[in-house]
């Protein structure tokens, strides 16, 4: 704990002394002065729950009223309604966005197993692409809005993936899944901050679907569907570098998973589809073609193509790490980097007496 903070027993041994207008004054102070998430648990704490009615089994939410509140929702938060004021949206409703988005979710969510799921499915999928875009984008008063809805993209798309796999059969699951494995992926989550509750529950889109492909028809056919969805991108305006880039870095576990998966099998002619694919760019690529290769019994062009991957990223764990395994020589910034890494390491696990 911090030098400069009080306990519970300090701090309220201070305020103790203070009567209600006092207590009232210090509140507002830090409320007025925090930060929008600060005041965001004041508003929380403030808001009284309404008492629930006992032993009244909870009405089961309507799909097509959910939906319909959802694309109202969603469609108020993307115009700045709930940002910038709309009066469309009450001072009451913009505080209170949170609590809406997270009421939102869960009737969402719940009317996946009402019997007609599609309207459900249609809700699910409408916040899960708000949130995916929240990390980035100012919709809500709020520095990290996705935290502060407390809403983990991975639990709700693992509830809508195996709902339509359930409810629609499998071809229909892979062309839809693998379109939004695509737009949904994110390397490092959809907090801004990567701290909190939401955060530590969050998993990877790729180990939320690898589960639900059991046999290799399966693998074979997500395959393919998925490549046909990465064409769709590919042909779209706009796609620039930068954006191949980092799509290729957010979906570089899962490509992973497809590389171990399909190397020296028959279906192997997808992998040489998916590292030459125009919607891809940059080190993540490269380095699943060592991984290829090298699972394909080519260490030479493996070696090779880990040294290209460290002459533009010489700090990566990952190819350095992949590199050691295959014996490949490191460029001269990345080996400096592993020994200071190395060093470091050996400091902390107290192996070697420090300078």
């Amino acid at each position: 704990m911090p030098a400069n903070r009080m306990n519970r027993e300090e701090f309220y041994a201070k305020v103790s002394p203070l009567n209600d207008e006092q207590l009232r004054k210090v509140l507002w102070t830090v409320y007025w002065r925090g930060t929008a998430q600060v005041r965001a648990r004041i508003e929380d704490a403030l808001t009284p729950e309404e008492p629930q009615p006992k032993r009244k089994t909870p009405d089961k939410p309507d799909p097509a009223q959910v939906l319909a509140e959802v694309t109202e929702f969603v469609s108020l938060a993307r115009s700045g309604a709930y940002m910038y004021g709309d009066r469309r949206v009450t001072r009451a409703q913009r505080s209170k966005w949170r609590l809406t988005f997270r009421d939102l979710a869960k009737q969402s969510q719940s009317a996946l197993h009402a019997a007609d799921t599609g309207p459900a499915e249609k809700a699910v999928e409408g916040l899960i692409e708000l949130a995916c875009d929240m990390s980035d984008s100012e919709y809500f008063h709020s520095d990290d809005p996705v935290e502060a809805a407390k809403f983990v993209v991975s639990h709700a798309a693992a509830g809508l993936w195996q709902t339509v796999l359930d409810q629609h059969g499998f071809a229909a699951f892979a062309e839809r899944v693998a379109k939004q494995l695509i737009r949904w992926e994110s390397e490092y989550g959809w907090t801004r901050q990567g701290q909190g509750k939401v955060a530590e529950n969050e998993r990877l889109l790729a180990d939320v679907l690898k589960p639900m492909l059991t046999t290799d028809a399966m693998w074979r056919g997500f395959a393919i569907a998925y490549l046909d969805a990465l064409d769709a991108v590919a042909g779209l305006r706009g796609d620039a570098d930068y954006n191949r880039r980092r799509r290729a870095g957010n979906l570089a576990v899962w490509h992973g998973m497809l590389a171990e998966r399909l190397a020296g099998t028959a279906d192997a002619s997808l992998l040489d589809r998916l590292v030459g694919h125009r919607a891809l760019a940059g080190p993540s690529v490269t380095f699943l073609r060592a991984e290829i290769a090298f699972a394909s019994g080519d260490v030479a062009a493996a070696k090779k193509l880990i040294a290209e991957c460290l002459e533009e990223l010489p700090g990566s764990y990952e190819f350095q790490a992949f590199a050691v395994e295959i014996g490949a020589e490191m460029p001269r910034r990345a080996r400096e980097m592993y020994a200071e890494r190395a060093r470091a390491q050996a400091l902390i696990d107290g192996t070697i007496p420090p300078r």
